[in-house]
């Protein structure tokens, strides 16, 4: 198979493919494979030469899991885009180098279906699906993950031999615990995935417009706004509170509210603007927009903007708020400190972020809050490998920066903000009474640095909780040689 070197046109574009420019490498090269014959010679061939080899499929990764000097080559899968009807398995077959939004675009035209995944179009499938897949509508359909069926993957036995494995979620499947790893236990641990399949644990017959859930006739969106400098310390806390409140009264999958999901936009003040936007779907749309806005901003009475839009499902899965996903962010550095909440924000936490988003240094930094619960905590925590079952909430602290100078004060401020939020728990979100760990999805290896987690925590716990030592079985069986491996990856059982 073919190596894209350094002294290919392509190289540049494809070592460079990545969102998180805060980290890069110079692997020796690229592979591109169109097959899983493609896939099995290139890792033979990195297994023979003794070569670090990691996996790559939108390039959205938050850590340098891919961009690390150390990695010597990278499977990019941009090139396995097919997504078909298996009738074999009764699935929806999409291959790993799939985007999520080119994944909307086939189910609906195709067969009128979607698959409640990730907010980002341009984000790809072999990466997102594996640590369990949040996106607008898990409040009403659950976690993608939920409604995988199988994978096909490319692993490596004790013989340094590649192997093409499939696993599925049938209970007389002998590799059924393969199949359970990619639903939460996270992407590049176990070997190289080529294909999923989709089909939905209700789904009755062998209709493939009946596999997965019908796409919604329509979305709502609303975007609702205030300029900062309105807000004083009493009704910034007003605010908070009021989300975190609804959050815990309308996380129950039997409420109205499970067809809406809402984010709260608090951005460092000398952004200028505080926001919440959101969807919702069904007859009833405006209705439940206009009384979840009621419940957490009218009680504030102060001046707002307010927009409630409805289009088709395809046009607002291809490009979702739109000024989320603008171009122009080509050179940011970023850093993202996500956690689960099983409560909503206590007043020193609240106090906290007041004092981190209006200091006096210019911050590209915001604190977001996301609904969570619904359908996703119907499910009991180890039927997947995605174990935060009882959330209300996903917060996380972002920050971004273009230079040095940026860095210098951007890293520890998002650093602080995140262990001050959690400082009763050691500076992370541990579980507890309060707390539900963090997603995979979005990793962040500060968790794994005890001068930054001082919980006595494992970062490990922290991600998977319970589920861990499963996942460490599934690791030493599956990938002994420990071929498949980054700066948070599952480690075999000693």
């Amino acid at each position: 198979m073919e190596k894209i070197t350094p002294a290919d046109i392509r190289y540049p574009d494809l070592a460079s493919k990545r969102f998180n420019k805060r980290f890069s490498g110079k692997p020796d090269h690229i592979y591109l494979p169109s097959s899983v014959d493609d896939v099995l010679e290139a890792v033979q061939d990195a297994v023979d030469n003794k070569l670090r080899l990691v996996v790559r499929s939108g390039g959205h990764c938050l850590e340098g899991f891919v961009s690390d000097p150390a990695v010597q080559v990278i499977m990019d899968m941009c090139l396995m885009t097919n997504i078909y009807y298996d009738a074999t398995k009764s699935a929806i077959a999409v291959e790993a180098g799939a985007t999520v939004g080119e994944m909307y675009r086939r189910l609906f035209l195709k067969w009128g279906l979607f698959l409640p995944a990730g907010e980002y179009p341009g984000i790809g499938m072999g990466g997102h699906i594996p640590g369990g897949a949040f996106g607008f509508f898990c409040r009403e359909y659950g976690l993608a993950a939920d409604h995988l069926y199988g994978i096909e993957l490319v692993t490596v036995d004790t013989s340094g031999k590649a192997n093409c494995i499939t696993a599925t979620r049938e209970v007389n499947d002998p590799n059924r615990e393969l199949w359970w790893a990619h639903t939460g236990g996270g992407a590049g641990n176990f070997g190289v995935v080529t294909k999923f399949w989709f089909r939905s644990p209700e789904a009755v017959g062998a209709d493939p417009a009946s596999v997965l859930p019908k796409a919604p006739a329509s979305v709502t969106t609303f975007r609702l706004g205030w300029d900062w400098k309105q807000f004083d310390e009493k009704s910034f806390s007003s605010l908070v509170k009021n989300f975190g409140n609804w959050c815990q009264q309308n996380s129950d999958v039997n409420s109205p509210f499970a067809k809406l999901f809402s984010l709260l936009f608090l951005n460092h003040r000398q952004l200028g603007r505080i926001e919440i936007k959101g969807v919702c779907t069904g007859p009833n749309a405006k209705v439940l927009i206009n009384q979840h806005l009621a419940d957490i901003a009218t009680p504030l009475d102060l001046e707002h903007s307010i927009k409630i839009d409805e289009c088709s499902w395809l046009q607002f899965a291809l490009n979702p708020f739109p000024e989320l996903f603008q171009p122009g962010f080509e050179n940011v550095k970023a850093k993202a400190k996500d956690a689960f909440l099983r409560q909503a924000f206590s007043d020193d936490q609240i106090a906290t972020a007041w004092k981190f988003l209006t200091t006096e240094t210019f911050i590209g930094g915001m604190l977001g809050m996301a609904t969570y619960g619904g359908k996703v905590n119907t499910i009991a925590p180890d039927a997947t490998a995605s174990f935060q079952r009882n959330c209300i909430l996903d917060i996380a602290c972002n920050a971004g920066w273009v230079d040095a100078a940026g860095e210098a004060a951007t890293l520890p401020w998002v650093r602080g903000f995140y262990q001050e939020l959690f400082a009763a728990s050691g500076g992370v979100p541990a579980p507890n009474e309060k707390n539900g760990g963090c997603m995979i999805n979005h990793p962040d290896t500060d968790l794994a640095d005890p001068e930054l987690n001082k919980s006595g925590v494992p970062w490990h716990t922290l991600y998977y909780q319970d589920n861990y030592p499963r996942l460490q079985n599934v690791k030493m069986k599956w990938d002994p040689l420990n071929i498949f491996h980054h700066a948070l990856s599952i480690e075999a059982k000693k």
